[in-house]
């Protein structure tokens, strides 16, 4: 998902086919791309990513990915979220272009905001109700894994990773709550965290 807009800015107003400038509009305070000719401001904000945990008898199922970034590398069903869907819906979807699987959304789980990649990252809790599942078409294969069993070294995103380690420690706990966090870069995290309902 990672990849970073605010370096792609566009050239060209997309109304009227202006050269854009980028500066400070009248009332704003932070730098946009605006159009000289009519006006328009070209806003870039950030793009929403969901995706679910997907659980069947205890396991966690996981898409081992078929696309770049991180090729070949483990992750939960998840993608970008699309027009005149719900966040619900598209983590639904993602779920069964990503695994072939339905699932019974249940509560959201973890929200992280990547800073870097300008993106906001969330994951619902899913049951699956049978274990009928099949490698989309940005999946290399799809496994159940039980918490032993899941790959930690071969996850492909730091919120993946973050959120399985959060899931299967509230299970053991027995008490889920949702999660919160912002990702910096690579390496700086910053967590929080309140209960859900």
């Amino acid at each position: 998902f990672y990849k970073n807009r605010s370096k792609q800015q566009m050239k060209y107003c997309s109304t009227c086919g202006t050269p854009l400038e980028l500066r400070i509009p009248e009332g704003d305070n932070r730098l946009r791309s605006c159009c000289p000719g009519c006006n328009a401001i070209h806003y870039v904000n950030p793009k929403i990513v969901v995706g679910s945990i997907p659980t069947f008898q205890g396991k966690v199922l996981l898409c081992k990915r078929a696309i770049e970034p991180r090729y070949g590398y483990w992750t939960l069903p998840a993608g970008f979220m699309e027009l005149n869907e719900t966040t619900h819906q598209g983590a639904e979807r993602e779920t069964w272009e990503e695994a072939g699987a339905k699932v019974e959304l249940g509560p959201l789980f973890t929200m992280f905001d990547v800073i870097r990649a300008e993106q906001v990252h969330i994951f619902f809790r899913a049951e699956m109700p049978t274990p009928t599942f099949c490698a989309g078409e940005e999946s290399l294969d799809v496994k159940l894994f039980s918490e032993e069993e899941i790959p930690w070294d071969e996850l492909a995103f730091k919120t993946v990773s973050k959120t399985l380690t959060l899931f299967f420690a509230d299970r053991k706990a027995g008490r889920y709550t949702l999660h919160t966090g912002d990702v910096f870069d690579h390496t700086d995290w910053t967590d929080s965290q309140f209960k859900a309902g």
